[in-house]
C-alpha cells in the first residue's frame, strides 16, 4: 500500500517523468496534487501497470486529484541542455501548471533542482512508495505513449505505437535501414549506430 503523504501537514505535490531512455520523442512530467484521504490500492509505479491498467487509472487520477499538471520538453531541447536537466526542466513546468499553491514537493528519484523556494524531497523508487508520485508517474507514462502512438503514424516504419521510441531490436534495425527522423535524440542515436556498424 503506497503512502498518501509525506507529511501531513502542508500540500504536497508529487512530480515524475516519462522518457527519459528513449531514442525518440519528448520526455514529459507530471505533477498531482493527491487528496491525503484517498487511498487507491491500484494506483503503484507505472512501470509495474499494463498499458490497459494505467489508461483507467489516468482517468481516475484526472477525476480524482485535487489538482495535475502535464508538460513536455521536446527533442531539440534534450540535445541542447541533455536529458537529465531536460527531465528536470519539464517537471518544473508540470509545476507551474498546478492552479492550486502547495508547500512540498515530492520527486521521484535523485536529482532535482530547487523550485522556487519551496521545501522538495527526492525519493528514490518514489513511485513505488508515495501515491502522489506514482499518480504523477502513470499521468507522464500515459499521455507519453499517447504523444508516440501520434507520431507512429507519421513514421510507422519505426514501430513507435510498440516501443514508443525505446532502444528495441527492431528500432534499432529501423533506425540503421531508414536513418532518423526530426524526432530522435541524434546523441543518443550516433551511440547505437555506432555498435550496430
Amino acid at each position: 500500500m503506497l503512502l498518501p503523504f509525506y507529511n501531513k501537514n502542508g500540500i504536497e505535490a508529487g512530480c515524475d517523468e516519462a522518457g527519459r531512455g528513449p531514442l525518440a520523442g519528448p520526455v514529459f512530467a507530471s505533477s498531482v496534487i493527491w487528496p491525503k484521504s484517498l487511498i487507491i490500492p491500484e494506483i503503484d509505479d507505472s512501470k509495474k501497470l499494463s498499458e490497459k491498467k494505467r489508461d483507467i487509472l489516468r482517468v481516475f487520477i484526472e477525476e480524482n486529484a485535487i489538482d495535475f499538471s502535464v508538460s513536455l520538453v521536446d527533442v531539440a531541447e534534450i540535445e541542447k541542455i541533455n536529458i537529465l536537466n531536460a527531465s528536470i526542466k519539464a517537471m518544473h513546468l508540470a509545476l507551474d501548471g498546478l492552479s492550486k499553491k502547495f508547500s512540498r514537493i515530492l520527486v521521484d528519484g535523485n536529482k532535482f533542482k530547487q523550485y522556487k523556494k519551496i521545501e522538495h524531497h527526492t525519493i528514490v523508487k518514489g513511485d513505488g512508495k508515495y501515491l502522489s508520485i506514482a499518480a504523477a508517474s502513470i499521468l507522464a507514462k500515459t499521455y507519453r505513449d499517447e504523444y508516440m502512438r501520434k507520431l507512429d503514424k507519421e513514421y510507422p516504419c519505426y514501430q513507435w505505437k510498440n516501443n514508443k521510441g525505446y532502444p528495441t531490436k527492431f528500432h534499432r534495425k529501423a533506425i540503421l535501414e531508414n536513418g532518423i527522423t526530426k524526432y530522435h535524440r541524434n546523441k543518443f542515436c550516433e551511440k547505437i549506430l555506432a555498435e550496430l556498424k
